[in-house]
Protein backbone atom coordinates (compact mmCIF):
# COMPACT_ATOMS: atom_id res chain seq x y z
CA UNK A 1 0.00 0.00 0.00
CA UNK A 2 1.47 3.34 -1.06
CA UNK A 3 2.24 6.14 1.35
CA UNK A 4 -0.83 8.23 2.12
CA UNK A 5 -3.21 5.50 0.95
CA UNK A 6 -6.08 5.29 3.47
CA UNK A 7 -7.45 1.89 2.42
CA UNK A 8 -5.90 -1.43 1.49
CA UNK A 9 -7.45 -2.82 -1.69
CA UNK A 10 -5.26 -5.96 -1.52
CA UNK A 11 -4.19 -5.72 -5.16
CA UNK A 12 -1.38 -8.28 -4.73
CA UNK A 13 -3.82 -10.78 -3.20
CA UNK A 14 -6.27 -10.26 -6.05
CA UNK A 15 -3.54 -10.81 -8.65
CA UNK A 16 -2.50 -14.02 -6.89
CA UNK A 17 -6.10 -15.31 -6.82
CA UNK A 18 -6.56 -14.51 -10.52
CA UNK A 19 -3.39 -16.40 -11.43
CA UNK A 20 -4.16 -19.35 -9.13
CA UNK A 21 -7.72 -19.78 -10.43
CA UNK A 22 -6.73 -19.32 -14.06
CA UNK A 23 -9.70 -16.98 -14.52
CA UNK A 24 -9.95 -15.16 -17.84
CA UNK A 25 -12.84 -12.83 -16.99
CA UNK A 26 -13.31 -11.31 -13.54
CA UNK A 27 -15.69 -8.81 -12.00
CA UNK A 28 -15.08 -5.96 -9.57
CA UNK A 29 -17.86 -4.57 -7.37
CA UNK A 30 -17.43 -1.48 -5.20
CA UNK A 31 -19.63 0.45 -2.76
CA UNK A 32 -20.37 4.03 -3.77
CA UNK A 33 -17.48 5.61 -1.87
CA UNK A 34 -14.89 3.45 -3.63
CA UNK A 35 -16.23 3.47 -7.20
CA UNK A 36 -13.90 6.27 -8.28
CA UNK A 37 -10.96 3.94 -7.57
CA UNK A 38 -12.29 1.18 -9.82
CA UNK A 39 -10.70 2.19 -13.19
CA UNK A 40 -7.20 2.38 -11.71
CA UNK A 41 -7.57 -0.91 -9.84
CA UNK A 42 -9.04 -2.63 -12.89
CA UNK A 43 -6.21 -1.40 -15.12
CA UNK A 44 -3.53 -2.62 -12.71
CA UNK A 45 -5.08 -6.08 -12.52
CA UNK A 46 -5.38 -6.30 -16.30
CA UNK A 47 -1.77 -5.16 -16.79
CA UNK A 48 -0.45 -7.73 -14.32
CA UNK A 49 -2.56 -10.73 -15.38
CA UNK A 50 -3.96 -10.17 -18.87
CA UNK A 51 -7.41 -10.95 -17.53
CA UNK A 52 -10.55 -9.16 -18.76
CA UNK A 53 -12.04 -6.98 -16.01
CA UNK A 54 -15.73 -6.08 -15.84
CA UNK A 55 -16.66 -3.37 -13.31
CA UNK A 56 -20.14 -3.27 -11.80
CA UNK A 57 -21.87 0.08 -12.23
CA UNK A 58 -24.84 -0.88 -10.09
CA UNK A 59 -25.35 0.59 -6.63
CA UNK A 60 -23.85 -1.51 -3.84
CA UNK A 61 -25.04 -1.16 -0.26
CA UNK A 62 -23.37 -4.05 1.51
CA UNK A 63 -22.34 -7.69 1.44
CA UNK A 64 -26.05 -8.41 1.04
CA UNK A 65 -25.96 -6.69 -2.34
CA UNK A 66 -23.89 -8.91 -4.63
CA UNK A 67 -24.26 -8.07 -8.34
CA UNK A 68 -25.81 -11.40 -9.30
CA UNK A 69 -26.02 -10.52 -13.00
CA UNK A 70 -22.29 -9.78 -13.11
CA UNK A 71 -21.54 -13.01 -11.23
CA UNK A 72 -23.18 -14.94 -14.08
CA UNK A 73 -20.80 -13.34 -16.59
CA UNK A 74 -17.47 -13.74 -14.79
CA UNK A 75 -15.46 -16.59 -13.33
CA UNK A 76 -14.55 -14.69 -10.14
CA UNK A 77 -16.10 -11.61 -8.54
CA UNK A 78 -14.14 -9.42 -6.12
CA UNK A 79 -16.49 -7.54 -3.80
CA UNK A 80 -14.87 -4.60 -2.01
CA UNK A 81 -15.56 -2.87 1.28
CA UNK A 82 -17.53 -5.51 3.16
CA UNK A 83 -17.06 -8.73 5.10
CA UNK A 84 -18.97 -11.87 4.05
CA UNK A 85 -22.39 -12.66 5.45
CA UNK A 86 -23.41 -16.04 6.79
CA UNK A 87 -26.06 -16.59 4.12
CA UNK A 88 -24.17 -15.66 0.97
CA UNK A 89 -25.02 -18.45 -1.43
CA UNK A 90 -22.60 -17.09 -4.03
CA UNK A 91 -19.57 -17.18 -1.73
CA UNK A 92 -17.75 -19.89 -3.72
CA UNK A 93 -17.43 -17.50 -6.64
CA UNK A 94 -17.11 -14.27 -4.66
CA UNK A 95 -14.01 -13.03 -2.85
CA UNK A 96 -14.56 -10.30 -0.27
CA UNK A 97 -11.89 -7.61 -0.16
CA UNK A 98 -12.56 -5.93 3.17
CA UNK A 99 -10.60 -2.79 2.30
CA UNK A 100 -9.21 -2.11 5.77
CA UNK A 101 -8.22 1.44 6.67
CA UNK A 102 -4.69 2.25 7.77
CA UNK A 103 -5.71 5.47 9.57
CA UNK A 104 -4.50 5.74 13.16
CA UNK A 105 -7.39 5.69 15.67
CA UNK A 106 -5.44 6.32 18.87
CA UNK A 107 -5.50 10.12 18.61
CA UNK A 108 -9.26 10.39 18.26
CA UNK A 109 -9.80 7.86 21.07
CA UNK A 110 -7.60 10.02 23.30
CA UNK A 111 -9.82 12.95 22.34
CA UNK A 112 -12.92 10.93 23.27
CA UNK A 113 -11.82 9.95 26.78
CA UNK A 114 -12.99 13.14 28.58
CA UNK A 115 -16.42 12.81 26.90
CA UNK A 116 -16.99 9.24 28.09
CA UNK A 117 -18.78 9.39 31.43
CA UNK A 118 -19.28 5.67 32.01
CA UNK A 119 -16.82 3.09 33.27
CA UNK A 120 -17.59 0.19 30.90
CA UNK A 121 -17.23 1.27 27.29
CA UNK A 122 -18.45 -0.86 24.41
CA UNK A 123 -16.27 -0.49 21.32
CA UNK A 124 -17.98 -0.77 17.92
CA UNK A 125 -17.00 -0.02 14.33
CA UNK A 126 -17.33 -1.16 10.71
CA UNK A 127 -15.13 -3.75 9.02
CA UNK A 128 -12.74 -0.99 7.86
CA UNK A 129 -11.53 -0.44 11.44
CA UNK A 130 -12.11 -3.73 13.30
CA UNK A 131 -8.38 -4.43 13.29
CA UNK A 132 -7.84 -1.16 15.18
CA UNK A 133 -10.18 -1.94 18.09
CA UNK A 134 -7.28 -3.38 20.08
CA UNK A 135 -5.44 -0.05 19.77
CA UNK A 136 -8.55 1.80 20.88
CA UNK A 137 -9.01 -0.56 23.82
CA UNK A 138 -5.42 0.00 25.01
CA UNK A 139 -5.92 3.78 24.98
CA UNK A 140 -9.09 3.52 27.03
CA UNK A 141 -7.49 1.13 29.49
CA UNK A 142 -4.61 3.56 29.99
CA UNK A 143 -7.22 6.05 31.16
CA UNK A 144 -8.85 3.61 33.57
CA UNK A 145 -11.78 2.55 31.41
CA UNK A 146 -13.04 -1.01 31.08
CA UNK A 147 -13.52 -2.02 27.44
CA UNK A 148 -16.03 -4.48 26.05
CA UNK A 149 -15.83 -5.79 22.48
CA UNK A 150 -18.77 -8.11 21.90
CA UNK A 151 -19.33 -10.88 19.39
CA UNK A 152 -22.46 -10.42 17.29
CA UNK A 153 -24.74 -13.02 15.75
CA UNK A 154 -23.98 -15.17 12.70
CA UNK A 155 -24.20 -12.24 10.26
CA UNK A 156 -21.31 -10.47 11.99
CA UNK A 157 -17.82 -11.52 10.87
CA UNK A 158 -15.79 -9.85 13.65
CA UNK A 159 -16.23 -8.88 17.32
CA UNK A 160 -17.24 -5.25 17.64
CA UNK A 161 -18.41 -5.00 14.03
CA UNK A 162 -21.79 -3.42 13.29
CA UNK A 163 -23.70 -3.31 10.02
CA UNK A 164 -26.34 -0.84 8.90
CA UNK A 165 -28.87 -3.62 9.40
CA UNK A 166 -27.43 -5.49 12.37
CA UNK A 167 -26.36 -4.13 15.77
CA UNK A 168 -26.04 -7.45 17.60
CA UNK A 169 -22.39 -6.75 18.54
CA UNK A 170 -23.66 -3.72 20.49
CA UNK A 171 -26.10 -5.57 22.70
CA UNK A 172 -24.31 -5.87 26.00
CA UNK A 173 -26.22 -4.88 29.09
CA UNK A 174 -22.98 -4.43 31.05
CA UNK A 175 -21.88 -1.47 28.90
CA UNK A 176 -22.51 2.01 30.22
CA UNK A 177 -22.13 3.60 26.78
CA UNK A 178 -20.60 2.97 23.36
CA UNK A 179 -17.72 4.45 21.43
CA UNK A 180 -18.14 4.11 17.66
CA UNK A 181 -15.01 4.46 15.55
CA UNK A 182 -15.77 5.59 12.03
CA UNK A 183 -17.02 8.43 9.88
CA UNK A 184 -20.62 7.43 9.25
CA UNK A 185 -23.74 8.45 11.14
CA UNK A 186 -26.23 5.68 10.39
CA UNK A 187 -24.52 2.83 12.26
CA UNK A 188 -24.11 4.70 15.58
CA UNK A 189 -27.66 6.07 15.29
CA UNK A 190 -28.91 2.51 14.94
CA UNK A 191 -26.94 1.43 18.00
CA UNK A 192 -28.32 4.37 19.96
CA UNK A 193 -31.90 3.40 19.13
CA UNK A 194 -31.31 -0.33 19.58
CA UNK A 195 -29.64 -0.01 22.99
CA UNK A 196 -31.12 3.27 24.30
CA UNK A 197 -27.60 4.18 25.42
CA UNK A 198 -25.26 7.06 24.75
CA UNK A 199 -23.13 6.57 21.63
CA UNK A 200 -20.12 8.78 20.93
CA UNK A 201 -18.76 8.88 17.38
CA UNK A 202 -14.97 9.13 17.05
CA UNK A 203 -14.10 9.98 13.44
CA UNK A 204 -10.43 9.08 12.85
CA UNK A 205 -10.32 10.62 9.37
CA UNK A 206 -10.90 14.18 10.60
CA UNK A 207 -10.04 13.60 14.29
CA UNK A 208 -13.44 14.85 15.46
CA UNK A 209 -16.11 13.74 17.93
CA UNK A 210 -19.87 13.76 17.41
CA UNK A 211 -22.86 12.62 19.42
CA UNK A 212 -25.19 10.05 17.91
CA UNK A 213 -28.34 12.12 18.28
CA UNK A 214 -31.36 10.03 17.30
CA UNK A 215 -33.95 12.70 18.14
CA UNK A 216 -34.27 13.97 14.54
CA UNK A 217 -34.66 10.46 13.16
CA UNK A 218 -37.24 9.62 15.82
CA UNK A 219 -39.25 12.72 14.91
CA UNK A 220 -39.13 11.76 11.24
CA UNK A 221 -40.17 8.20 11.94
CA UNK A 222 -42.98 9.33 14.23
CA UNK A 223 -44.26 11.59 11.44
CA UNK A 224 -44.23 8.69 8.98
CA UNK A 225 -46.20 6.54 11.42
CA UNK A 226 -48.72 9.32 12.05
CA UNK A 227 -49.30 9.78 8.30
CA UNK A 228 -50.01 6.06 7.96
CA UNK A 229 -52.58 5.64 10.73
CA UNK A 230 -55.55 6.07 8.39
CA UNK A 231 -54.05 4.02 5.55
CA UNK A 232 -56.21 1.22 4.15
CA UNK A 233 -53.89 -0.17 1.46
CA UNK A 234 -50.24 -1.14 1.95
CA UNK A 235 -47.56 -2.19 -0.52
CA UNK A 236 -45.15 -4.57 1.21
CA UNK A 237 -41.82 -4.26 -0.58
CA UNK A 238 -39.51 -7.27 -0.94
CA UNK A 239 -36.05 -7.04 -2.52
CA UNK A 240 -34.59 -9.91 -4.51
CA UNK A 241 -31.04 -8.96 -3.49
CA UNK A 242 -29.10 -11.72 -1.68
CA UNK A 243 -29.13 -11.03 2.03
CA UNK A 244 -32.04 -8.58 1.80
CA UNK A 245 -34.83 -10.86 0.64
CA UNK A 246 -37.32 -11.38 3.49
CA UNK A 247 -40.34 -12.95 1.82
CA UNK A 248 -41.39 -14.86 4.93
CA UNK A 249 -41.55 -11.61 6.89
CA UNK A 250 -43.55 -9.97 4.08
CA UNK A 251 -46.06 -12.82 4.12
CA UNK A 252 -46.43 -12.51 7.90
CA UNK A 253 -47.00 -8.76 7.60
CA UNK A 254 -49.61 -9.31 4.89
CA UNK A 255 -51.50 -11.73 7.15
CA UNK A 256 -51.29 -9.20 9.98
CA UNK A 257 -52.74 -6.51 7.72
CA UNK A 258 -55.62 -8.78 6.67
CA UNK A 259 -56.35 -9.52 10.33
CA UNK A 260 -56.88 -5.81 10.86
CA UNK A 261 -59.06 -5.43 7.79
CA UNK A 262 -56.40 -3.74 5.66
CA UNK A 263 -55.49 -4.43 2.04
CA UNK A 264 -51.88 -5.52 1.53
CA UNK A 265 -49.94 -6.43 -1.59
CA UNK A 266 -46.42 -7.88 -1.84
CA UNK A 267 -44.28 -5.98 -4.36
CA UNK A 268 -41.02 -7.63 -5.44
CA UNK A 269 -38.10 -5.82 -7.07
CA UNK A 270 -34.32 -5.67 -7.10
CA UNK A 271 -33.41 -2.05 -6.34
CA UNK A 272 -35.97 -0.25 -4.18
CA UNK A 273 -36.20 3.45 -5.11
CA UNK A 274 -38.91 6.13 -5.02
CA UNK A 275 -39.15 5.94 -8.83
CA UNK A 276 -39.72 2.18 -8.74
CA UNK A 277 -42.78 2.65 -6.53
CA UNK A 278 -44.19 5.74 -8.22
CA UNK A 279 -46.83 3.87 -10.23
CA UNK A 280 -48.17 1.91 -7.27
CA UNK A 281 -50.99 3.93 -5.75
CA UNK A 282 -50.89 2.72 -2.17
CA UNK A 283 -51.75 4.63 0.99
CA UNK A 284 -48.42 3.50 2.49
CA UNK A 285 -45.53 1.13 1.86
CA UNK A 286 -43.72 -1.28 4.17
CA UNK A 287 -40.03 -1.91 3.48
CA UNK A 288 -38.63 -5.38 4.19
CA UNK A 289 -35.46 -4.76 2.11
CA UNK A 290 -32.39 -2.91 3.36
CA UNK A 291 -33.47 -1.16 6.59
CA UNK A 292 -31.67 2.02 5.52
CA UNK A 293 -34.10 2.66 2.66
CA UNK A 294 -36.98 3.90 4.80
CA UNK A 295 -34.67 6.14 6.85
CA UNK A 296 -32.30 7.50 4.19
CA UNK A 297 -35.05 8.13 1.63
CA UNK A 298 -37.63 9.56 4.06
CA UNK A 299 -40.02 11.98 2.36
CA UNK A 300 -39.02 10.93 -1.16
CA UNK A 301 -41.61 8.21 -1.71
CA UNK A 302 -45.09 9.04 -3.04
CA UNK A 303 -46.56 7.56 0.14
CA UNK A 304 -45.19 6.97 3.65
CA UNK A 305 -42.56 4.22 3.79
CA UNK A 306 -42.74 2.24 7.03
CA UNK A 307 -40.37 -0.28 8.54
CA UNK A 308 -41.91 -3.60 9.66
CA UNK A 309 -41.79 -2.46 13.30
CA UNK A 310 -43.53 0.81 12.44
CA UNK A 311 -46.18 -1.11 10.51
CA UNK A 312 -46.90 -3.06 13.69
CA UNK A 313 -47.34 0.26 15.52
CA UNK A 314 -49.77 1.47 12.83
CA UNK A 315 -51.82 -1.71 13.25
CA UNK A 316 -51.76 -1.47 17.05
CA UNK A 317 -49.62 -4.58 17.47
CA UNK A 318 -46.72 -2.64 19.04
CA UNK A 319 -46.47 0.41 21.31
CA UNK A 320 -45.02 3.71 20.03
CA UNK A 321 -42.44 3.66 22.79
CA UNK A 322 -41.13 0.33 21.50
CA UNK A 323 -39.65 1.89 18.35
CA UNK A 324 -36.13 1.14 17.14
CA UNK A 325 -34.32 0.49 13.87
CA UNK A 326 -35.29 -2.49 11.77
CA UNK A 327 -32.59 -5.18 11.69
CA UNK A 328 -31.85 -8.27 9.61
CA UNK A 329 -30.70 -10.67 12.29
CA UNK A 330 -28.65 -13.85 12.04
CA UNK A 331 -28.66 -16.93 14.21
Amino acid sequence: MSEGEAFDFQIDRIITIVKDTGAKVIGLQFPEGFKRRSPGIGSKIEDETGVTVLISGNPCFGACDIDVALVDNVEVLFHFGHAPLDDNALSRKVYFIETRSDVDVKAVVELAVPELKGQKIGLITTVQHVHKLKDASLVLKEHGKDCVICTGDSKIAYPGQVLGCNFSAARNEDCDEYLYIGSGQFHPLGVSLATKKHVLIADPFVNELREADSSKVLRQRSAVIAKSLDAESFGIVVSSKPGQERMKLAEELKKMAKKHGKDAYILTMDLVTPDQLLQFKMDAFVNTACPRIAVDEVGRFNAPMLTPLEFEIVLGEREWEDLYFDEIAGE
